[in-house]
């Protein structure tokens, strides 16, 4: 493993902001002191890098947003709740998208090295580069995950609201269910999601992949689900726009929704709501996902929290038609 700045401090006997100075010539160092930061440095064969030394100085006005994708509004909306935050505080917002790069750990490093703290999504940063970042002392929060020591986690409640979406669509006497967008293993929302709604409707519900959560990929899994013999009564979506595929799907197929098959979201994007028909959804705060975020990253960078917090914000159940029909439907 490389040596780290903190080594070179302790080799030495200073402060990291110590061999900073010594290293960069930016402050005041004792002539006896530069020595033994340079014998360190030789000692331990280290090189500076801008990750080490700009944790050292503690000198940005900028965070970091590490996320897989930007494309979709899910992403839309998270960013612009942190960077509406990030704004007030006086705070520019550096992203990268992770999406087709190669070399992600040093793009990361690099991101790191030029901002106060990041803020990342799930599980989009490999864990031992994770652990790296944390043993740094690089702030860090993460949207969408398990809490973890020395990082913040923000995420929306997932497995009560699926229970409670699986408990009405087993109200409307369906008896076979599809989950549209295959439950991962790394314990985040969608697998949270897909747990809760197992959990309530056991050996009746079936998870079919989508392979990315997109409208396009919705589409394909659900025409090829629709088109089989033993089709399901309803298909849980893991989101939204999975959900618009599934509908535009069922259109093609000529086939009624709810009278054929009911389709149900995840995050109540604004075409949710407009949707024909309107789709039945959980909501949950994206934007004051990304606006809490930045608050709790933002008492991280200033020390005014010593902790991390981990904070989980309530969804709602939004009930609509593409679930079945309700007896407090007026016709149109």
């Amino acid at each position: 493993m490389d040596v780290t700045i903190y080594e070179v401090a302790r080799r030495a006997g200073v402060s990291i902001a110590t061999v900073s100075r010594a290293l960069r010539g930016t402050g005041p160092v004792a002539a006896k002191t530069r020595e033994k930061v340079l014998q360190a440095v030789e000692e331990l064969n280290f090189t500076p890098s801008r990750l080490g030394v700009s944790l050292a100085e503690g000198r940005h006005a900028a965070n970091g947003v590490v996320f897989p994708d930007l494309a979709g509004p899910y992403y839309a909306e998270v960013l612009l709740g942190y960077e509406e935050v990030a704004s007030e505080l006086g705070r520019s917002v550096i992203i990268l998208s992770t999406k087709g790069r190669t070399r992600v750990g040093d793009l990361i490093k690099d991101l790191a090295g030029r901002v106060d703290g990041m803020l990342i999504f799930g599980h989009t940063v490999p864990e031992p580069l994770v652990a790296e970042l944390v043993r740094l002392g690089v702030r860090l929060v993460f949207l969408s995950r398990d809490p973890l020591p020395g990082a913040g986690t923000l995420r929306s409640e997932n497995t009560a609201s699926a229970r409670a979406l699986a408990g009405h669509l087993r109200g409307h006497g369906y008896e076979r269910f599809a989950f549209l967008g295959a439950p991962l293993t790394s314990h985040d929302d969608v697998d949270e999601r897909w747990q809760g709604v197992r959990g309530v409707l056991g050996g009746a519900i079936e998870a079919v992949g989508t392979g990315h959560y997109t409208v396009e990929c919705g589409h394909e899994a659900a025409t090829k689900l629709l088109k089989g013999r033993d089709r399901p009564r309803a298909i849980i979506c893991s989101d939204d726009e999975v959900a618009l595929g599934a509908l535009l799907a069922a259109e093609e197929l000529g086939l009624d929704v709810p009278g054929d098959v009911a389709v149900t979201g995840w995050d109540d994007i604004m075409a949710a709501r407009h949707a024909r028909p309107a789709l039945t959804t959980v909501r949950q705060p994206m934007r004051e996902l990304g606006a809490r975020a930045a608050r709790a990253l933002d008492e991280l960078i200033t020390g005014a929290r010593d902790t991390p917090s981990h904070i989980v914000l309530t969804t709602e159940l939004v009930i609509r038609s593409s679930c079945g029909h309700h007896p407090q439907e007026v016709p149109t």
